[in-house]
């Protein structure tokens, strides 16, 4: 069974630091690209991180010099430490898994559930 699980999310105040998990089964972790995004109430959404199998990182503006990505393709998990958080980044952080099947030209897209994070006083 292809799953995400998220795990990490709670209350913290400002300036407080969070790690989130994801744990993937039931497929090839490695061959994915993951990447984390969040929404918030009332918004569509947005790209946090990203991490490719080959290594490369993307992060959205935000988050910059904040926020860490990372995986262990051997645990078959992906991680993002949350520093210096802020009451903006408050929202359900959802975990992705993404790969380009060749033979049907399609990409394929796989998501957690969403963990909460709440940054407040």
């Amino acid at each position: 069974q292809v799953q995400l699980v998220e795990s990490g999310g709670g209350l913290v105040q400002p300036g407080g630091s969070l790690r989130l998990s994801c744990a993937a089964s039931g497929f090839t972790f490695s061959a994915y690209a993951m990447s984390w995004y969040l929404q918030a109430p009332g918004k569509q959404r947005e790209l946090v991180a990203a991490l490719t199998s080959s290594g490369s990182t993307k992060y959205a503006d935000s988050v910059k010099g904040r926020f860490t990505i990372s995986r262990d393709n051997a645990e078959n998990t992906m991680y993002l430490q949350m520093n210096s958080l802020k009451p903006e980044d408050t929202a359900v952080y959802y975990c992705n898994a993404r790969r380009y099947v060749a033979d049907r030209r399609v990409w394929e897209d796989l998501w957690g559930q969403g963990t909460q994070v709440t940054v407040s006083s």
